[in-house]
């Protein structure tokens, strides 16, 4: 299994039979290698609904007739853009043929702003646990800091979780490095930083200073073999 870093919060696993994007904001995204136009993707996996994270969902899916799962509020309102979507919810996991998702908490906003301006309430936003071929992914999205990342990092064996550090709208590299710990993942990779001047930060400062596992920082379109 590929799982690789194209930018912001995008992620891409490709297993023997699917590919699995997350948060698929490539148009917009300066930081993105991926084409939107062409990216293949089985499924969409969405952590909540601002536009940096559903990005580009509503072409990708319909050209590949992938099945996009996400919060159960911003799923309906996929579902009327005549997309192939699955609801879930905050602590609900369900078995797909392309492996298991359970969505956890995250403290953050969600909300989409449609091209005329209309803001549309996207449900609670999550972190997603994507357990596919005996690995297990954690996409924490974008969150604040909350004690609850030590209970998921005892109750899984998480491979590599893909922490944001970009401080001002997430966690900052400080409270980062103590979800590293807590999460307890093999590898801690940071994402959702440098896209905007905002979030600017040291990817490598940051995974310096990782203790628990390896820190390490993807490259854009860098691959991790798991």
């Amino acid at each position: 299994m590929k799982v690789s870093y194209h930018g912001h919060s995008v992620v891409k696993v490709e297993t023997a039979k699917h590919t699995i994007l997350f948060d698929p904001f490539i148009n917009g995204n300066g930081a993105c290698d991926l084409d939107a136009g062409t990216v293949k993707a089985d499924v969409i996996l969405l952590t909540h609904a601002h536009n940096d994270h559903v990005g580009d969902t509503v072409e990708i899916a319909k050209r590949n007739d992938a099945l996009v799962v996400a919060p159960n509020e911003l799923a309906n309102h996929l579902a009327t853009k005549g997309l192939k979507t699955h609801p879930m919810h905050i602590g609900g996991s369900r078995e797909f043929d392309f492996g298991k998702v359970k969505f956890t908490q995250a403290f953050h906003g969600s909300s989409f702003t449609e091209e005329d301006g209309t803001i549309v309430y996207g449900g609670m936003p999550g972190g997603i646990l994507l357990t596919v071929e005996g690995k297990t992914i954690y996409h924490v999205g974008d969150t604040a800091l909350f004690t609850d990342l030590k209970m998921y990092g005892e109750m899984n064996d998480i491979d590599v979780a893909f922490v944001p550090i970009g401080d001002n709208f997430t966690m900052g590299p400080e409270d980062a490095l103590v979800a590293a710990d807590w999460i307890n993942a093999k590898v801690t990779v940071p994402v959702h930083y440098n896209t905007f001047p905002v979030i600017e930060q040291d990817p490598d400062a940051f995974v310096s200073k990782v203790k628990t596992g390896e820190g390490r920082v993807l490259q854009v379109g860098e691959e991790l073999e798991l």
